[in-house]
C-alpha cells in the first residue's frame, strides 16, 4: 500500500507529511531536513537542484535561481528563462513537488495521492497553477485545502485536550498573511471566515533588513552597499537573530554593522500594522469581539518575531499559542486531511480510528459573481456586478439565480465570472476570471430567463452553468479546465528536467 500525503508547498520552505502506522501525523524527513527551501538553482538546460544547495546560491547565481515562486502563482504574465527553457511560477513549483516527491518515495515507498495547500487568501487562478503543478510532478492530488484548515486540523487533532471554542489561526509564513475564524469542538473543525494578505511575509520583513543595513553602511562608508556581501540569506539571518536577542551585527566588506531589535521594528511597523488590519477585517465580519477568541493559534515560521507576537498580545489581550513547530503544522495538517478524505480500504485500523471523529467544514474564501445590466436607484440602466456565491458560504454550495434578457430577438448571452474580497457591485473593482457567449434561440421577446449556477467544490474549485431555460442551451464551465491555458505551460515537459 502507498502513501497518503499531504504536502505545504510554500513561500519560502516547503514540508510533505503522512500518517504513521500509528495514526500520528508525521513529517516526511527530506535529506536530514524536516523542511526543504522552495528554491530551484537551474544547472543546465535539463538539471537543477532544490533545497539548501539551491538557496545557499542567492545572490551570487540568481541569473539561473527562482525563488519566492508562490508569490506569483496564477499569474499568466511572470515567467522565467533559464538556459533557453521558459518557465512559468507553475513549472517552477513542479520541480520542487518533483523533488519532494522523488525523495519521499525514495525513503518511504510510493506515493498513492497527495493534499496540497494554499493560502486561504489565494483567487481561483493561483489554486488552478497549484494543481496543476502538482499534476505537472508526477501526483495525484485528490483535494487542495486552505493553510489555516490544515493547521487548525493539525491542533486539534495534536493538542492533547478536547478544544472547545471560537479560535484564530494566525498564519504568516514567507511570503503571505491569513488570518482564519474557526469554532473548534473537539475534532469538530467549522471554519467562519478567513481575511489576508496575499504578499506579506518573511520576504517582506528581510527586506527591511537589508535596507536599514544598506542605509548604514552608506552612512558610515559613503558607498552604495554591495548586495553579493549582503544577500537575502544573510539578512533572513540576522532576522532570526533579533527575534531572540535585542541586537544583531552583520559585517559587510569589513564594516560591522548593529542592527537593533527596536530599529526593525519600527522599519517593519506598517507590515504589522497590515497584519493588525486583517484580524480586525474578520472579527468584525463575524461580529466577534477579541475577548470572545479563545485562543490564537500561530502558524508559520514569521510568527517568531517579537513584535508580531506582541501585536497578536494587544490585539486579544493574551498569549498567543505556539503548538509545535510554525514551519511544519500545515503539512501535518494537510496528512491528516488526505487520510481523513481518503479511501478507507487505505488505512490500517489505528490509522482508520485516528480520524474516525473528525469533521470539518470550510467556508467560500471569496465573492463570487457575474456582470448584469441593472437599474440603479435613479433609474438608469448600467452594467452591475451581481453576487451569486457569497464570501464564507459553508461549501460545498451550489446557488442559483435567474437572470433575463433585455432585448427582443437577442440571440447571444454574455457570460462572465468575477471574483472580489469584498461584496462589490461596480465591475470596475472584481476580478473577471472567465468570460464567455451562450448562443441562444432567437425570434422571442425580451425578458426570457436565464439561469445561473455557480456551485464551489469541497476542494475549493468553481463550476458555472449558465442555461437559456426556454430553449433548454446550456453553457456549462468547469474553470479547472483553464488551468494550462492560465498559466501557459503546454509546452514544457517537466520530465525531461532531472534532479542533480
Amino acid at each position: 500500500m502507498g502513501n497518503i500525503v499531504g504536502i505545504d508547498l510554500g513561500t519560502t520552505y516547503s514540508a510533505i507529511a503522512k500518517l504513521d502506522d500509528t495514526g500520528r501525523p508525521e513529517i516526511m524527513n527530506i535529506e536530514g531536513s524536516n523542511v526543504t527551501p522552495s528554491v530551484v538553482e537551474f544547472t543546465s538546460a535539463t538539471s537543477f537542484l532544490v533545497g539548501e544547495t539551491a538557496k545557499g546560491q542567492i545572490g551570487f547565481f540568481d541569473e539561473n535561481i527562482a525563488d519566492e515562486v508562490k508569490r506569483s502563482m496564477g499569474s499568466s504574465g511572470t515567467q522565467y528563462e533559464f538556459f533557453g527553457e521558459t518557465h512559468t511560477p507553475t513549472s517552477i513549483s513542479a520541480l520542487i513537488l518533483k523533488k519532494l516527491k522523488e525523495d519521499a518515495e525514495k525513503a518511504y515507498g510510493p506515493i498513492d495521492s497527495a493534499v496540497v495547500t494554499v493560502p486561504a487568501n489565494f483567487a481561483n487562478e493561483a489554486r488552478e497553477a497549484t494543481q496543476a503543478a502538482a499534476e505537472m510532478a508526477g501526483l495525484k492530488v485528490d483535494f487542495i485545502i486552505n493553510e489555516p484548515t490544515a493547521a487548525a486540523l493539525a491542533y486539534a487533532f495534536q493538542s492533547g485536550q478536547s478544544l472547545s471554542g471560537t479560535f484564530v489561526i494566525y498564519d504568516l509564513g514567507g511570503g503571505t498573511f491569513d488570518c482564519t475564524v474557526a469554532k473548534i469542538a473537539s475534532q469538530d473543525i467549522e471554519i467562519l471566515t478567513s481575511e489576508g494578505v496575499s504578499r506579506l511575509g518573511g520576504k517582506d520583513f528581510d527586506e527591511e533588513i537589508t535596507k536599514i543595513v544598506s542605509q548604514k553602511y552608506k552612512e558610515e562608508t559613503g558607498e552604495e552597499i554591495d548586495l553579493l556581501e549582503f544577500t537575502s540569506n544573510h539578512a533572513e539571518e540576522m532576522k532570526k537573530k533579533l527575534s531572540t536577542r535585542d541586537k544583531a551585527t552583520a559585517r559587510v566588506s569589513g564594516t560591522v554593522i548593529p542592527v537593533t531589535r527596536d530599529e526593525f521594528n519600527s522599519a517593519i511597523s506598517n507590515l504589522v500594522l497590515q497584519t493588525e488590519l486583517a484580524v480586525e477585517t474578520a472579527l468584525s465580519r463575524l461580529k466577534l469581539k477579541p475577548s470572545e477568541i479563545t485562543d490564537v493559534i500561530l502558524v508559520g515560521g514569521s510568527t517568531r518575531i517579537p513584535a508580531i507576537q506582541e501585536s497578536i498580545k494587544t490585539i486579544f489581550n493574551k498569549e498567543s499559542k505556539l503548538f509545535g513547530n510554525p514551519d511544519e503544522s500545515v503539512a501535518l495538517g494537510a496528512a491528516i486531511y488526505a487520510a481523513y478524505k481518503s479511501d478507507s480500504k487505505n488505512l490500517n485500523p489505528l490509522q482508520k480510528q485516528a480520524i474516525s471523529k473528525l469533521s470539518i467544514s470550510e467556508a467560500a474564501p471569496h465573492f463570487f459573481g457575474t456582470l448584469t445590466m441593472a437599474h440603479t436607484n435613479s433609474g438608469k440602466l448600467e452594467l452591475q456586478n451581481s453576487v451569486i456565491i457569497s464570501k464564507d458560504e459553508k461549501i460545498p454550495c451550489s446557488i442559483t439565480e435567474s437572470y433575463y434578457t433585455l432585448s427582443d430577438n437577442q440571440t447571444v448571452v454574455d457570460c462572465t465570472i468575477t471574483q472580489s474580497s469584498v461584496e462589490e457591485t461596480d465591475p470596475q473593482f472584481v476580478t473577471t476570471i472567465w468570460q464567455g457567449d451562450l448562443d441562444i434561440q432567437g425570434g422571442r421577446p425580451a425578458g426570457q430567463e436565464i439561469k445561473v449556477t455557480f456551485s464551489y467544490s469541497e476542494d475549493g474549485k468553481m463550476k458555472a452553468s449558465f442555461l437559456d431555460v426556454g430553449s433548454g442551451k446550456v453553457k456549462d464551465i468547469d474553470l479547472d479546465i483553464d488551468a494550462e491555458k492560465n498559466v501557459d505551460i503546454d509546452n514544457l515537459d517537466i520530465n525531461q528536467f532531472k534532479v542533480e
